[in-house]
């Protein structure tokens, strides 16, 4: 009788065999360190919460959800509300999601689709990744000192011909929204980029060429094949975007006025509620620290809720382009 042809193999050890004892234990070691990895984050969370919210218990039983949609933030009369920096934590973050989402897809697209060669291209997303290192003090003064005077000739100009229309209502005379979310942009731009050059460069090669075949020219290629397969990656870089305008302080503190007004023009100072807490907290009294902590716990909800808000819209994106599949 013939041996079975795969016998000395097996004698060998050249084929896999069962997992050992030791492997499981290396596995369950895993899974538990990972288990425990998360709940370390959930418990992390809920003290954050509970500490901010214990001390700003006594200010929620004091002014209530009043607090939330007052405009004044007076010291002397102990009167606090931070609507306006609500309309300007969001108007600001959004300003500068939509240009630098908008130029961070354009940069991914110009990194991944073969416009440049490889080795260009990789040094751009470098250089580009090189921004998340800088400071945001930095950022502040580039603005101060560059940017708003740049700024200034073309917003009162603005001003002067369109002022009739809401976002121009107002002339740039110093700190405003506009440098602010500028920069605001540019500070989130490496986050949006790479990570939507990540989910781009995922998608196989074959899906390209698939679609050349189909008879699309690049361009439909990549606004009908290439963004729609990779539309979590991106929309998952937006929502980290987002919640990484809405958290910035330094850059915004410096830069957008630290005015507790709510207006639509882009050139009017406003206030947003990381910038208040810089602001405020070196200097505030007992009763001002338990508003400030009112407010911190009022933009960790902001945070929380943009961020569920985005996964379910990233997950609702998905299935949808996975069903038209």
């Amino acid at each position: 009788m013939a041996a079975q042809p795969f016998e000395h193999l097996a004698q060998s050890g050249s084929v896999s065999g069962p997992p050992s004892g030791g492997d499981y234990f290396l596995d369950r070691t895993f899974r538990g360190i990972a288990w425990f990895s998360a709940a370390l984050i959930l418990v992390l969370v809920a003290y954050i919460v509970l500490e901010i919210g214990g001390k700003a218990l006594p200010a929620m039983s004091r002014y209530g959800l009043g607090f939330l949609t007052s405009t004044e933030w007076n010291v002397q009369t102990e009167q606090f509300g931070i609507l306006p920096q609500i309309w300007g934590t969001l108007y600001s973050s959004f300003l500068a999601l939509l240009l630098g989402g908008l130029f961070g897809i354009a940069i991914a697209i110009f990194l991944t689709q073969d416009f440049l060669p490889p080795r260009l291209a990789a040094i751009f997303r470098t250089i580009i990744e090189l921004l998340a290192a800088i400071p945001s003090v930095v950022f502040g003064l580039w603005g101060i000192y560059v940017l708003i005077p740049l700024l200034r000739p073309v917003a009162n100009w603005l001003h002067e011909v369109a002022g009739g229309i809401p976002f121009f209502g107002t002339s740039l005379s110093g700190p405003g929204l506009a440098p602010a979310a500028l920069v605001l942009a540019i500070m989130i731009l490496p986050t949006v980029a790479s990570i939507s050059v990540d989910a781009l460069r995922q998608i196989p090669y074959k899906v390209k060429e698939a679609a050349y075949g189909m008879g699309t020219t690049r361009w439909e290629a990549i606004l009908k094949v290439m963004l729609p397969t990779a539309s979590s990656g991106i929309l998952a870089a937006l929502v980290l975007g987002f919640g990484r305008a809405l958290g910035e302080t330094m850059a915004l503190a410096m830069l957008i006025g630290n005015s507790n007004q709510i207006s639509l023009s882009l050139f009017a100072p406003a206030n947003t509620l990381a910038a208040l807490l810089a602001s405020s907290f070196p200097e505030a009294g007992p009763v001002e620290i338990q508003a400030l902590m009112y407010a911190a716990l009022a933009l960790l909800a902001i945070t929380l809720i943009v961020n569920a808000v985005g996964l379910a819209v990233m997950k609702f994106a998905t299935r949808k382009f996975e069903a038209e599949r």
